[in-house]
């Protein structure tokens, strides 16, 4: 393509590029700098507390320790209800051990974020979709804390309504928000301790001899002929994947996000004689998982977003037969 016909490509990404710094600009800078000061807490901090999730009328508590230093950060995870779980997280690396099967499932990172660490390096470009703005003072856990609020500009995501330690930014409290203003889903410390962590503290406790090591094999990979028909509003693909689930077949994932929330495609090839899909939704708190039959594969969408935003990607799921060469 010649320079002549990609001058108006070229100008209108610069025009997007200004609005988008315009809109950044017009947040209130305090809102954003509250925001950063989340992130680098939840990142760079050693602590340790309990906190409990809540989503229609179900309540879990869990147990946890984060160490950081100059080398990175590696956090340890106890669900204390129901089955027991100990999940240990570090940069590229997820591993859950379930004493009662003697199983330990090791899962690479690809996009996901928990409690506490919600938001993303670039905080900033959160103002691309969402409005941010400060909100109520709160005391949670021993700690004074600010609100920050992020309103979705539209009907394609949550919102959310975060509560951080005024003096240090450490999030105490997310709230997950529907387009009526109502509560989905919350996680709250009921109990922090910040510093006082050492390395041996996030180690497993768990001896996991003898146990079965079910590994997702999970690596980048190019998945050649898939992709959208049209692209969710500010849901970028961050990364395509192959991996294991089970004993099936590898199948194929692709991760978008918007920086806070995070959609996977899962591409699966529909076994002989297995029955067709049909398109179904389900769902339970902030996340919806909808699946539908593309090309003889099961295509499965599972997002933290709406059920219409999840529904909308799965429907523009499309395979096109490569090129030979």
């Amino acid at each position: 393509m010649s320079a002549e016909a990609l001058a108006p490509a070229r100008a209108a990404a610069l025009v997007l590029a200004a609005l988008w710094a315009a809109v950044a600009q017009a947040q209130p800078a305090d809102a954003l700098a509250l925001l950063r000061k989340i992130h680098d807490a939840t990142q760079k901090l050693s602590y340790r507390g309990t906190f409990v999730y809540q989503h229609a009328g179900r309540i879990e508590t869990s147990r946890i320790t984060h160490f950081a230093d100059a080398s990175g950060d590696i956090e340890r995870l106890e669900v204390l209800d129901g089955l027991p779980r100990e999940i240990v997280r570090t940069r590229d690396v997820v591993r859950c051990y379930l004493p009662d099967s003697r199983v330990v499932k090791i899962e690479r990172r690809a996009g996901d974020r928990s409690f506490p660490a919600l938001l993303p390096e670039e905080t900033a470009t959160l103002a691309r979709h969402y409005d941010i703005a400060l909100g109520e003072t709160r005391r949670i856990a021993g700690f004074d804390c600010r609100a920050v609020e992020l309103r979705p500009r539209d009907n394609l995501r949550y919102g959310y309504r975060l509560y951080a330690d005024a003096r240090s930014g450490m999030l105490l409290k997310a709230v997950t928000i529907d387009a009526s203003g109502g509560a989905i889903e919350q996680f709250t410390f009921t109990q922090l301790a910040i510093g006082g962590v050492t390395r041996e503290m996030v180690r497993p406790q768990r001896v996991a001899s003898g146990w079965r090591i079910d590994d997702s094999g999970a690596a980048p990979a190019k998945l050649a002929g898939w992709g959208l028909s049209a692209e969710l509003p500010g849901f970028r693909k961050i990364i395509e994947l192959r991996r294991r689930m089970g004993e099936a077949t590898p199948v194929g994932q692709v991760v978008y996000s918007d920086g806070l929330s995070a959609v996977s495609v899962f591409i699966e090839p529909m076994q002989a004689r297995r029955e067709p899909v049909s398109p179904t939704m389900t769902g339970t708190g902030a996340i919806h998982v909808y699946s539908r039959e593309v090309a003889n594969f099961r295509v499965t969408v599972v997002g933290e977003a709406p059920a219409a935003s999840v529904q909308r990607i799965a429907n523009a799921v499309e395979y096109r037969r490569p090129p030979q060469d």
